[in-house]
């Protein structure tokens, strides 16, 4: 898979659509070449597998399956991504061990800012369609 920077702020990555279902389309990434030399690719997930599969809502143009095309990724949302995936629920659990660990003994306080997890995935279960089209990406033809 070639991937590139189209400028500083964006990532194009090759693919091929795979499934056409409806308004939504699946592009096959394959593995990227560039993984090797990147220092984030234990924490990227490109780097795991052999291909990824990518499901664009709403496409403005018409695609065909086994069609080459490009899917354009925004370098900020990917930063968002971390900071509502791991930055925030450490935030959340440091603080809310912190505060029960003034009022209860420690490993009741270890406990709660474990269990205080649960209600924010499912807060973020419930607002999967807000995200989805925070986290939109685009699709174009080659």
């Amino acid at each position: 898979m070639n991937s590139q920077a189209t400028n500083n702020n964006t990532f194009v990555h090759s693919g091929v659509v795979s499934k056409i279902k409806g308004d939504r389309v699946t592009v096959t990434l394959e593995q990227n070449i560039h993984c090797e030399a990147c220092h984030a690719k234990g924490s990227c997930g490109m780097s795991e597998t052999e291909s990824k599969e990518v499901e664009i809502s709403n496409p403005e143009v018409s695609f065909k399956i086994n069609e080459p095309v490009n899917v354009v990724l925004k370098k900020a949302l990917g930063l968002k991504a971390v900071f509502w995936a791991y930055v925030f629920p450490f935030i959340l659990m440091f603080s809310s061990l912190l505060i029960a660990s003034n009022f209860v003994p420690e490993w009741i306080a270890g406990l709660v800012s474990l269990f205080i997890l649960i209600p924010y995935y499912i807060v973020l279960y419930f607002l999967k369609n807000s995200f989805k089209k925070t986290f939109e990406i685009s699709i174009l033809k080659i």
